[in-house]
């Protein structure tokens, strides 16, 4: 009796975890195009700025005491305020290099909106399930927020070469591992 009831409980525990949906979109290698907005010139030597946000919405279903939620999670390439400054572009080397670098924001936030569907795919959700698909959001967007950080600070802004191949090998590696086809 124990192992039929142990063997129901873990074919409705799957079911819960199969029932969360979630759609979205492949990742993409940036290009010039990407960068349409205005240039900033704060004086702090950036030459460009990829601006990238996670459209993250749901619709709930009540189903037998649990919600089934179908999330729709998008990472969007804001191209109207991500900018390059390509006055000070001056080789196609360097406008390799500096892609090279906004690819890597591009990444972080690729990496961010695929936590979030493996983590709202991981959850049963209850009565309470905005707050709790609001505190997945908001614990994973803070830790990509500071990898941003991270990335810009340690790289000096593309500045430091040594540590910007560092965060290519990292990126390289982390991508080997992404899942295809999201």
């Amino acid at each position: 009796m124990k192992f039929s009831l142990l063997k129901a409980i873990c074919v409705v525990a799957l079911c819960l975890f199969l029932g969360q949906k979630a759609t979205a979109q492949d990742y993409r290698k940036l290009t010039i195009d990407d960068f349409q907005g205005a240039p900033h010139s704060a004086g702090d030597g950036v030459i460009a700025y990829t601006n990238c946000s996670i459209d993250f919405r749901y619709e709930a279903t009540r189903q037998r005491g649990y919600y089934q939620l179908n999330f729709h999670i998008r990472l969007l390439m804001n191209r109207n305020r991500s900018w390059m400054d390509k006055s000070k572009v001056t080789s196609p080397e360097m406008l390799s290099e500096i892609l090279r670098h906004e690819q890597g924001h591009y990444f972080i936030a690729y990496m961010e909106q695929q936590e979030l569907l493996r983590a709202v795919s991981q959850t049963i959700f209850q009565a309470d399930y905005q707050y709790v698909a609001q505190e997945i959001f908001n614990r994973i967007d803070a830790k990509y927020k500071q990898l941003n950080t991270d990335y810009d600070t340690d790289t000096q802004h593309m500045v430091n070469r040594e540590q910007q191949n560092s965060w290519n090998a990292y990126f390289q590696k982390r991508m080997a591992y992404m899942p295809s086809g999201s």
